[in-house]
C-alpha cells in the first residue's frame, strides 16, 4: 500500500501537472457542463478546479489499490465503487465522458458529466480519482500515442502535431509490410473492437501516423499523408457527434476522404486511449509503487 500523497506526488511530478498548466480541452468543458447542475467546485479539489488535471476527487490517506480505465462511464464508476475499498484510487484519461458516436449506429451527445449521485458514492466511499489527460498524450513514454506505436512495433521516424511548450502528440514510422485489410484485422484484436471507422483506398501499407483520441483534422491528414504515410490510424478518423460541431468535423473529412490517397482508420476514441492503461502504464504503476493490486476497468463498448 501507499500514501495518497506520495502517489499524487509522483504522479504530478511525472506528468508535469503544474508546469503543464491548464488543460486546453477541460477548462472549457467541465464548467460548461456541470454549470447550473450542482456545486462542481466544492466537490472537487481545489487545484483541479484550477487545472483540471490531477487529484480531483480526495479519499482516504491510504491507497492499497489502483483501478485504471479511460472515460467515467457509468459502469466504471460503478464497478470501481462497488471493487474499490476506502482509499482506493481511480486513475483515468477524462474527467468527463465523452460520446463520440458509433459509426455503426446512434451517434453521440459529446461531453457528458458524471452523475452527481456516483460522484457523491465516490467521496462517501473515501476513494480517490486522478485524472490527466493533455499531459498524458504529450508524454514521451507513456503517451496514448506512443504506447499505439510500440504495440504495432513501428519503427518511429519523425513526430508530428508539435507544441512549443510540451512536444508532440502524433507519431510517425515504418511498420512491416502488410495490407490494409491485415492492419485493420490486427487492430481490431489489438483494441478488442468490433469494426473500425474507415475512409481511404490504400492497399500496401508500409508506413503508418498514429494520433491516439480525436484525430480527426484535415492538415494532420494532409501533413502525414504529405511526408508518404500509407495509413493514418486514430481513435476518431469521423466525429459522430449529434450537434454542429459534429456534423461540421464530418463532412470536413467526408470531403477530404474523397481524393485521399491513404487508408484512414479509426478503432474509437476510448479504445485508442485506454491501450496506455493496459500496456506501458500498468507496467509502471507495477514499478513505481508498492500497491495490492493494479486493476483494469475496461468498456464493455468502445464505440459510444
Amino acid at each position: 500500500m501507499e500514501e495518497l500523497l506520495n502517489v499524487v506526488q509522483s504522479l504530478d511530478n511525472e506528468f508535469g501537472i503544474e508546469r503543464f498548466g491548464v488543460d486546453p480541452t477541460f477548462s472549457r468543458f467541465i464548467p460548461q457542463v456541470y454549470n447550473n447542475k450542482f456545486d462542481w467546485k466544492d466537490l472537487f479539489e481545489p487545484r483541479f478546479t484550477k487545472l483540471f488535471n490531477g487529484l480531483m476527487i480526495k479519499g482516504n490517506a491510504t491507497v492499497q489499490n489502483i483501478f485504471l480505465a479511460v472515460f467515467p462511464t457509468n459502469e466504471v464508476l460503478e464497478q470501481f465503487i462497488e471493487e474499490g475499498e476506502a482509499g482506493d484510487m481511480l486513475f483515468m484519461h477524462h474527467p468527463l465522458l465523452m460520446e463520440c458516436g458509433d459509426p455503426n449506429g446512434k451517434w453521440g451527445r459529446g461531453f457528458v458529466p458524471i452523475d452527481e449521485s456516483l460522484l457523491n458514492k465516490v467521496v462517501s466511499k473515501g476513494v480517490s480519482i486522478y485524472t490527466c489527460h493533455a499531459p498524458l498524450d504529450y508524454h514521451r513514454k507513456l503517451g496514448t500515442s506512443q504506447a499505439i506505436a510500440e504495440e504495432l512495433k513501428v519503427d518511429i521516424t519523425e513526430r508530428f502535431i508539435h507544441s512549443e511548450n510540451y512536444g508532440d502528440i502524433g507519431i510517425i514510422g515504418k511498420i512491416k509490410t502488410t495490407d490494409t485489410e491485415c492492419l485493420i484485422n490486427q487492430l481490431k484484436k489489438i483494441f478488442d473492437i468490433p469494426y473500425v471507422d474507415f475512409e481511404g483506398t490504400k492497399n500496401t501499407v508500409e508506413k503508418v501516423a498514429i494520433v491516439a483520441g480525436c484525430g480527426d483534422k484535415t492538415k494532420w491528414i494532409k501533413f502525414a499523408e504529405d511526408n508518404g504515410v500509407d495509413a493514418y490510424i486514430s481513435g476518431e478518423i469521423h466525429c459522430h457527434m449529434n450537434n454542429d460541431y459534429g456534423r461540421s468535423r464530418f463532412k470536413e473529412i467526408e470531403n477530404y476522404a474523397t481524393h485521399t490517397n491513404i487508408s484512414l482508420i479509426g478503432v474509437s476514441h476510448s479504445a485508442s486511449e485506454y491501450l496506455v492503461k493496459k500496456t506501458l502504464l500498468y507496467k509502471w504503476f507495477e514499478k513505481e509503487f508498492d500497491f495490492n493490486s493494479i486493476k483494469l476497468i475496461p468498456q464493455s463498448k468502445w464505440w459510444l
